[in-house]
Formats: structure tokens, sequence, C-alpha cells
């Protein structure tokens, strides 16, 4: 069953002289119940400015321009007692409510969406080492939370559940009562991650779960997010420029660029089959065990300036394998499975489904043998094009 589905979200952040900056342009996944979906991608692409949309924590310049972000989870002014919304609620043309019970995040207002964060969707914080108030307790903050949303728990119970949720990471419960300058990194990041599950979302989001901690460390806190997803049935929105951490902790992924999603579909597909140039470019810069004594290749350039983008594929000017079409327009989603039969006659239209955009998508096997070659990632042979 679907939790989340994002459609066509387009992002803004205005600038001074008038203009805005594309964050996102028309972005489109969707989150299964009980999933971890991934959203890969270089520093800058809009990765975390897409996350922080979906709960309202953009920046005062920052804005959705349209799009649609429906979830599965009404507020509790809408919805009957088992929570479902109700039929008056989904007949009004006033409520952002679907006939499926979905509601559309990004038309609730400010204070709406207060009713949903911490209850229904969590987010741990890029910089989850720093989120931590420095003059309260750590147990006392998640009571904090608790409390907020679940009027009805006395301090007494919030307190215990607490102590219960830093155990079930790691933490002693104990430490509830220490301050986070007292704790490691690695042991605040935890904490966070306790804090985000006080309240048993139904969606946790992960911005760089594991930045700026060392490999040991990493691989705990993913070991963390899976035993939680395991233990409490959270779907999980996973954010990372790591790869590796990907290819670890996801089911389905989407690889963005410059504000695109690229590429998108099943983990093993996107690794196994990969059939867009731009995530091949990031397989080549990264190390693996039986690459270990190969140079790595970097993808040449910088990644394109975002105000007032051009019509073209984004991705093109760093591209070994442009052609005249990519200037001309941003290719749409293709399904690789259609086209590596059919060609790209249809656009890939199942968000479940392996899907590219590439217009050379049905030379495939081509693109996969030129990308592997050193000299393929030349500028010479990118400006020559």
């Amino acid at each position: 069953m679907t939790l989340l589905e994002v459609n066509d979200l387009s992002i803004r952040y205005a600038v001074d002289d008038g203009s805005s900056v594309h964050a996102t342009d028309d972005v489109s996944f969707s989150v299964e119940r009980g999933e971890t979906y991934g959203l890969v991608g270089e520093s800058g692409c809009g990765k975390t400015t897409l996350a922080k949309s979906l709960v309202h924590l953009l920046d005062d310049n920052g804005y959705v321009e349209n799009g649609n972000v429906w979830f599965d989870g009404t507020l509790p002014q809408w919805s009957d007692e088992q929570g479902d919304a109700t039929q008056s609620v989904i007949d009004d043309p006033d409520k952002p409510v679907r006939a499926d019970g979905k509601t559309d995040l990004a038309a609730l207002t400010n204070a709406q969406i207060r009713d949903i964060r911490w209850r229904d969707i969590a987010i741990i914080p890029q910089s989850a080492m720093n989120a931590l108030n420095p003059v309260y307790k750590v147990g006392d903050q998640i009571v904090e939370a608790i409390l907020r949303h679940e009027p009805e728990t006395t301090a007494d119970e919030a307190h215990e559940r607490a102590r219960d949720l830093l155990e079930r990471v790691g933490i002693e419960p104990d430490r509830a009562d220490d301050y986070a300058h007292q704790f490691s990194g690695g042991m605040k990041q935890r904490a966070v991650i306790a804090m985000a599950m006080a309240c048993s979302p139904d969606l946790l989001i992960a911005d760089e779960p594991t930045t700026a901690l060392d490999v040991i460390i990493q691989d705990r806190i993913l070991e963390e997010l899976e035993k939680l997803q395991e233990e409490f049935g959270v779907s999980i929105l996973v954010i990372s420029h790591d790869i590796s951490v990907m290819a670890e902790i996801c089911d389905r992924m989407a690889v963005m660029y410059g504000g695109k999603v690229m590429e998108s579909g099943p983990k093993d597909e996107i690794f196994g089959e990969t059939a867009n140039p731009y995530t091949l470019g990031l397989k080549n810069s990264f190390p693996t065990i039986t690459s270990a004594d190969q140079d790595l290749v970097s993808i040449p350039g910088t990644p394109p300036t975002l105000r007032d983008p051009d019509d073209g594929c984004r991705f093109r000017d760093r591209c070994p394998f442009a052609i005249e079409e990519c200037h001309a327009s941003h290719p749409p989603m293709y399904d690789v499975e259609a086209a590596e039969s059919l060609g790209r006659s249809e656009e890939g239209t199942d968000e479940r489904a392996h899907r590219s955009a590439c217009y050379r998508i049905d030379e495939l096997e081509q693109l996969r043998t030129d990308a592997i070659e050193e000299s393929t990632w030349t500028e010479q042979r990118i400006e020559s094009r």
C-alpha cells in the first residue's frame, strides 16, 4: 500500500533580484508502507530541499510552485475514530483530501502541518549532531515531543518511554538525564533517531543520517534504522550523496541531478542494470571491493546553475553521450525494460518500474560498455561533442 505520493513537485527559492532558483522540477516518486526509499545525488541537486518541503520546513524564501504530496494520513480534526478521513471532509472541495483518504501535505497550512510532524512524519535532520538543544537534558527533549502530540500521556509515562527509546537505539536509559555535550557524535545521532521515533510515525525522513561519522558508526546507524523499521513497520525516506548507503539499506531509489530525477526504480536494477549516463558516472567515481586496484573516474565539469535553467537535459554539458536532442528539451522518464525491446516509444508511467530520463535509452548496452572506459569521461571528449 502506498504511503506517500509525490507528484510533479517543483520547488523554488526566491532571490533578491526578483528571479528564483529552481531547486526541484517536476519530481515524482512514491514510498510504500514498510519500504525504505532513497534519494541520491550530488550536493545541491535538491534532495534535502525536497525532504524539507514535505513537512513545510523550507527557508523563508522557499516555496512550492506546483505539485502535490499525497500522504496516507489525515489531520485529527478531519478523521474518524479509526483515523480515516470522514466522508464529509472528502466531499468538501476546500479540504485537500482525495477520495482514497490521502491528504495533500503541500496544500496544508503551517499550523495544520504541525499536527502531522512527529505524529505521522518525523525527520532526522542533516545536521543531526547539532539538532539537540544544549541546555535541555536529552530525555526531556524526547518527552517534549511526546507530550505535544499525545496530551493524554502523563509526564511519568513520557519519561519512561524516552528512556525505553534510548535503550532501543543502544544508549543506556540513565543517559536520558545527560546533556547533548556529554554524548559522542554517534550517540547524538542515535538520540535524534530515538526522538524521531517518539510518536511512532508512519514515515521517517533520514537526511544524510551517516554524514560526518566514521565507517564503523555509519554501519551501526544503518543497522539501527533497519531494526526500527522491522520493529515499528515504519517507512523510511533516506537522503544521501553516498551511493554505498543506498546499496545497503534501500528497496527502491531515485537518482537526482540538477533538480530532476534522472533514474528511478528497484535498487538492484539501478545498480545492476544502470540505465542513465549520470548514474553510470556516479558508479565510476565510487570505489568497490572488486575495483580496488583501479583509478576512480570522476565526472568532469560542474553542476548546472539552477537560476532560470534552459529546457535542455540538465546533465548534457557533462555527459559524454549527449546528442542534439538533449539540448532541445529534458528527456521524459522512459520505461527501461520496454525501451530495451521496443525502443523509446513509450514514457514510463509506472512509479515502481525501472525508469530513466535519457534519449539514448534504446542504446544502453553500448552506453554501459563505453562508460567503463576512463577516456569516455575526459573533458576533451565532452567538449568535442
